[in-house]
């Protein structure tokens, strides 16, 4: 029997959704945009689905006012974006362009106008081309530039910005785009991947004492990581042993020198066999205090001991008979599991953090029926049954002040192109016409009542 009554959030809970710069603004070639990583690995063969790319994307960049009248439509509290640094330092560091600060000034004061809080994050995977042929993430110097990046639009728009974000997925930024290389740029290194977790990890603790000095005071600094809970396969002690694997090189490579100053013994053990060197000082800028933690949750991983794999040594099994999206297993239960355990190891060191549920989403295969609806069910019911994950969460003590839905628009998935929607909003992208989906209507509703009914 399933519980009837009302599910009803705090009041101040932050009810939003987001995107990113590259998914959706699309004008990769105008007003002065630099090349990023992903314009040149999308031109790679075989790196994404039908060879699609960012150019035009959802278009974004032109219809930016339509698209700020369908979150006010849907009644967004906040609004999840990310900058494109390629925009502001086409270069990387040293010359700013102006019209791309233009463009996020329009885009800020549009929110504001519409009464949508803007929750602005800096990095969410486009470096500048030009940074990449310079070392990249895993050169030390991508440090200082990620800061002169972070202060200029930090002095730009922080009267108006108030929540900053530095980083979302850290580990996208490194293990996809440098070991596994699916993401750009597309290698498969090792030293270079770790090197790079390091950086982006060292960068974000710089940023944020950088950007203490130019915003005003009251200002919230934060960090988007995404977590995926470790469950063994089997209960046998080499399972959980690849569990505690996994959770260590994806989840704890990234919480535990911001939460706790800190890496695992296994992460360094590591970092001193790629001959990679960790120092107290550095170790200080990464965990340099934040206000909030930014949370993604999509799905779990359930692990088996397989010795052929490198560092892991786990592999990833399917449980059979549970629900799938086209990408991942479907667990909402991994959710509470996950924000219990990150406030019950890293609350004691950090008792006056907040959390926000950054990102949650889900892709399944859309489309518009006769009568112009998009009948998204299976949207609904995943985020439905997190959303009330979420909430036994809050119950039970976990500080949470906020859920970004995943995504606003239907965009460009990375190396899978247009083929996974995640939008709660439909987008042709032959005619750039956008659609609000049955769970559009169906969050607006949540949002209208402050939890499930």
């Amino acid at each position: 029997m399933t519980d009837a009554k009302p599910k009803l959030f705090p009041a101040q809970f932050v009810w939003g959704s987001a995107t990113s710069s590259y998914q959706i603004e699309g004008a990769c070639n105008e007003d002065g945009r630099g090349p990023s990583i992903w314009d040149t690995f999308c031109r790679q063969p075989g790196a994404i689905y039908r060879a699609a790319n960012g150019d035009v994307a959802a278009d974004h960049y032109h219809r930016w006012r339509e698209d700020i009248a369908l979150m006010a439509e849907l009644g967004l509290k906040a609004y999840r974006f990310s900058v494109a640094w390629p925009r502001i330092l086409p270069e990387g560091t040293g010359r700013v362009n102006p019209a791309g600060l233009d463009f996020y000034d329009r885009l800020v004061d549009g929110l504001l106008e519409q009464g949508i809080d803007p929750y602005l994050t800096l990095y969410h995977w486009d470096l500048p081309q030009a940074l990449e042929d310079r070392g990249g993430w895993p050169a030390r110097q991508i440090v200082d530039a990620f800061v002169e990046y972070a202060t200029v639009v930090g002095r730009r728009l922080g009267d108006r910005v108030r929540h900053w974000t530095t980083h979302n997925e850290p580990i996208c930024t490194s293990l996809l785009g440098y070991f596994w290389g699916i993401h750009a740029p597309g290698i498969q290194n090792p030293a270079a991947a770790m090197a790079a977790a390091y950086h982006v990890i060292l960068s974000h603790g710089a940023a944020v004492r950088a950007l203490r000095a130019v915003l005003p005071a009251g200002d919230q600094l934060g960090i988007t990581i995404n977590l995926t809970p470790a469950y063994p396969a089997t209960d046998t002690d080499a399972d959980r042993e690849a569990a505690h694997r996994y959770d260590t090189f994806i989840n704890r490579l990234f919480l535990d020198p911001v939460l706790l100053g800190s890496y695992p013994a296994e992460v360094l053990d590591l970092f001193a066999m790629l001959g990679l060197g960790v120092s107290a000082e550095d170790l200080q800028i990464m965990s340099t205090p934040l206000d909030f933690l930014g949370i993604n949750y999509y799905t779990r991983a359930v692990l088996r001991h397989d010795p052929s794999v490198l560092f892991l040594q786990a592999d990833e099994v399917k449980p059979v008979g549970n629900e799938y999206s086209q990408m991942w297993e479907i667990y909402p239960q991994g959710l509470y599991d996950l924000l219990t355990r990150v406030w019950r190891e890293y609350g004691p060191a950090q008792p006056h953090l907040r959390l926000f549920m950054t990102e949650n989403g889900i892709c399944v295969p859309d489309d518009v029926d006769y009568d112009q609806r998009v009948r998204d069910e299976r949207r609904i019911r995943y985020v439905s049954a997190h959303l009330a994950q979420l909430w036994q969460a809050v119950q039970d003590g976990v500080p949470l002040d906020g859920y970004f839905l995943w995504s606003l628009l239907d965009n460009f998935e990375w190396s899978y192109g247009y083929r996974m929607r995640f939008g709660m909003v439909f987008t042709d992208f032959d005619t750039q016409e956008r659609i609000v989906k049955d769970s559009g209507r169906w969050y607006a509703e949540v949002i209208r009542r402050n939890g499930l009914a």
